[in-house]
């Protein structure tokens, strides 16, 4: 199991937003630049961080900026915007075990509930973490 790049690089995408949004005009360009991606791919991660209400972006030259206070983003919200998890369950199981096994027959139930309480200690702590302590961390490194 592993998280898709899409979460780091919107982390990313969002932290390059509030840094430089004063200085620069913050288009799919400039944010493909910083990220050593390619612009579509940008463009694409930002229409998934707008469709969640996290960014606002201006077609043509207009830029990308965020849609409400940064400490008001957390991971988990970024992380829900941009993972494909089906049906908000971060780990996928085999579908059909042999039910004439021993284990095939019990390791939904032996798994089933230590993986929810798994996935909800990890959403708990990215409930805990916003943009703007990534963004306050970035700018003592930059110091």
């Amino acid at each position: 199991m592993q998280i898709s790049s899409r979460f780091t690089v919107a982390v990313h995408v969002l932290i390059c937003i509030e840094m430089f949004k004063n200085d620069h005009k913050v288009t799919s360009d400039f944010l493909a630049s910083s990220v050593n991606a390619n612009p579509v791919v940008i463009r694409r991660l930002l229409q998934q961080l707008k469709a969640a209400g996290i960014v606002r972006v201006v077609r043509g030259t207009g830029g990308a900026d965020t849609a409400r206070p940064i400490d008001q983003i957390t991971l988990l919200d970024i992380y829900n915007a941009v993972e494909c998890v089906d049906d908000g369950e971060l780990f996928h199981f085999h579908e059909n075990p042999n039910q004439r096994c021993p284990v095939g027959r019990n390791i939904h139930a032996v798994l089933d509930v230590r993986l929810e309480k798994i996935q909800g200690a990890m959403e708990n702590e990215m409930k805990s973490v916003t943009i703007q302590d990534i963004l306050t961390d970035t700018q003592k490194r930059i110091l």
